[in-house]
């Protein structure tokens, strides 16, 4: 499995776009979508699940990729919600009451999803190094 690099290893004005960025404009992208169509709310949102592996598996570790869960999750629920209430239209989808329920479970969700690609990330790593590690000399030469 070929694994993205870690987050820490890029510029910093590429963390802040992978890390706020990107969850802010996804989330306010399927927060528009809330007041369009609940069918391309809900592959958008549940799409989301995939973007919080995938950006757990910028770190080493589940408790790393929790906590980059954290605030992708977070973020990502408050666009939705800042995005839909700019938009002025109707929920095609029942939003929970009250609406910052919605902010929790993304983040919960996110904090889920993160610390599963970090931990996938880590196992991966010591597989590897394993796998590829050099042999040290025995006994026997």
């Amino acid at each position: 499995m070929r694994l993205p690099p870690l987050l820490s290893e890029r510029s910093r004005s590429v963390q802040v776009l992978l890390a706020v960025v990107v969850p802010a404009v996804y989330g306010a992208v399927t927060g528009i979508f809330l007041g369009i169509s609940e069918a391309i709310y809900l592959v958008l949102a549940l799409s989301g699940i995939l973007g919080a592996v995938g950006a757990g598996l910028e770190h080493v570790g589940a408790g790393a990729g929790a906590r980059r869960g954290f605030f992708a999750g977070a973020i990502f629920g408050g666009a939705i919600l800042i995005a839909h209430e700019i938009s002025g239209a109707e929920p095609e989808r029942d939003l929970p009451d009250p609406a910052i329920v919605l902010v929790v479970t993304t983040t919960v969700l996110g904090i889920a999803f993160a610390a599963l690609g970090g931990w996938i990330r880590q196992r991966q790593e010591r597989k590897g190094a394993v796998e590829s590690g050099t042999e040290a000399p025995g006994p026997l030469g």
